[in-house]
């Protein structure tokens, strides 16, 4: 099925779409290359941009990022028959991230996407056995399907040991490929086992018949726990939650099913707007395309209505772990007052951080380069939620120049 025939946005701007890409490039609607590209760092960032530089309209980036990954695939079996280890395995996940990133722009279940997955999965199982940590594949039972995920060790347990656990969840654009970095990982190096998911409506999950509707990160939730019980090396008692742009409306959906159970849950960029009326109807009309697909929606006026149901409000009085947002005063897809009315529905202990004129992504503003790295504080702050450490429930307005100001809750 397709999302784009039946969304009028996406017909009547199209030619908006590619003239915008023709002259700023594929980041017109928000920063994804350094996302897409993270795992493996700087170098795979400048490949990918001199991708991006060879691309003219909307249809070009899946064919432009699907070439590349067939040279980068090419390479890296290369690298293999050279017996280059290191060098191989750098290249299959550079392939698997290009695939991944061929796979955002098509919205619709078809040969075309589903070859492109099948790419993404080959090329990251030639890259697992030569990780430089344990790496495993994992299907997680969901409603008579199977929901895929990857499962990270900071290194081989010893003995009985087991590992404290993060759960990764993305946003729209986001795949479980792209959760965690082949170094320096910031969980990983802190000692924390890590799940990356693509839960319902993201990534491979969609092309398997498993669309996201308001509540079902809830049963996702349920069904993941289920599946930890028969993990010896992950401490239950140890798990904590991390979401990422819808990631934070996911992640709440799938902390608040979780309640006690977790010991935190932390979320960078915020889709938090209840009914989601500005991402899906005055930003970039690709937005409202994904979403429809990710929802299993054609008809636009039936999204609509459905669309109104993606509201946390009646959720947030049921979270009982420690809840962290991060989030740009100039959000440009969910306006900041609708988070900050949505913590004072929260009765947990909870921590609000906002950086002055800071975008979506959290970017793009003197507030983040003076300021905290985002990932590095959301890391820390897991990590004493595991250890048990106390914390005082606030709001945090981090300033242009770096200083913040801190108000308590109530």
């Amino acid at each position: 099925m397709t999302a784009g025939p039946g969304m009028r946005r996406w017909r009547e701007q199209r030619w908006l779409i590619d003239a915008v890409v023709r002259t700023v490039g594929i980041e017109w609607d928000q920063a994804r290359i350094s996302s897409k590209a993270r795992p493996i760092g700087a170098e795979a960032e400048a490949e990918f941009r001199a991708v991006a530089a060879r691309i003219r309209k909307y249809d070009d980036i899946h064919r432009e990022f699907a070439a590349q990954a067939r040279k980068r695939e090419a390479r890296a079996a290369a690298y293999d028959e050279q017996g280059r280890a290191v060098a191989a395995r750098e290249a299959w996940l550079t392939a698997a991230l290009l695939w991944s990133t061929a796979c955002w722009p098509i919205h619709e279940d078809n040969e075309t996407l589903r070859f492109y997955e099948d790419r993404v999965n080959e090329c990251y199982a030639r890259f697992m056995p030569l990780a430089p940590h344990p790496v495993e594949r994992v299907e997680i039972p969901f409603g008579g399907k199977l929901m895929p995920a990857y499962l990270h060790l900071p290194h081989r347990p010893q003995r009985e040991e087991r590992f404290p656990l993060v759960i990764i969840i993305g946003g729209m654009d986001s795949s479980k490929e792209n959760m965690v970095s082949l170094y320096g990982d910031r969980f990983l190096t802190r000692g924390f086992a890590v799940l990356a998911l693509d839960g319902p409506g993201q990534a491979e999950a969609v092309t398997r018949g498993i669309f996201f509707t308001e509540a079902n990160f809830g049963d996702a939730a349920e069904a993941t726990w289920e599946w930890l019980l028969s993990r010896r090396d992950i401490d239950l008692d140890r798990v904590v939650v991390r979401g990422t742009s819808f990631g934070s409306y996911f992640g709440t959906v799938f902390a608040a099913a979780l309640g006690a159970r977790i010991k935190g849950f932390a979320a960078t960029g915020v889709c938090q707007e209840p009914g989601c009326d500005t991402i899906f109807n005055a930003a970039s009309p690709t937005f409202k395309m994904r979403f429809m697909f990710m929802s299993g929606y054609e008809d636009e006026a039936a999204f609509d209505q459905f669309a109104k149901r993606i509201d946390l409000r009646p959720i947030a009085p049921n979270i009982a772990c420690p809840y962290l947002v991060v989030a740009g005063e100039a959000d440009q897809l969910s306006p900041i007052e609708h988070t900050e009315h949505l913590f004072t529905l929260i009765a947990a202990p909870k921590k609000l951080v906002v950086f002055e004129g800071a975008n979506h992504g959290v970017g793009d503003a003197p507030s983040v380069a003076n300021g905290e790295e985002k990932v590095t504080m959301i890391a820390d702050w897991l990590l004493d939620r595991i250890d048990g450490k106390p914390f005082v429930s606030e709001r945090v307005f981090v300033e242009s120049s770096g200083r913040t100001q801190h108000t308590p809750y109530a």
